[in-house]
């Protein structure tokens, strides 16, 4: 037996993202997976600089929060309008992994 044929490992595609702003401190994230979803989502100017030190647009802040995620939950389980630091409750790790993520971005 051939070891291509004893693994059938079918890839989803990722989830697509795309942040729009609505305002200077709310965007409209929507993901394009195997169900479209769409999360308001308000970032505050002290919340967007303490993570970011203003070295992104906020619209990369949310994009990656949203990969982030996605990484931990499907798009359906996504609260459909929450504020950026509601993530930091349920994932304790996001501030210290966003902050690096988008370091490395950055540099």
């Amino acid at each position: 037996m051939s070891s291509a044929s004893a693994i059938n490992v079918q890839r989803r595609p990722s989830p697509r993202i795309s942040v729009q702003a609505i305002d200077a401190h709310r965007f409209r994230a929507t993901v394009r997976g195997r169900t479209t979803t769409t999360h308001t989502v308000t970032v505050s100017p002290a919340y967007y600089e303490k993570l970011t030190g203003k070295r992104v647009a906020p619209e990369i802040l949310v994009e990656q929060s949203f990969t982030f995620l996605l990484q931990r939950e499907s798009n359906t389980s996504i609260l459909g309008a929450f504020d950026l630091p509601v993530i930091a409750r349920y994932f304790p790790e996001y501030e210290r992994t966003i902050v690096k993520l988008l370091q490395a971005d950055d540099g």
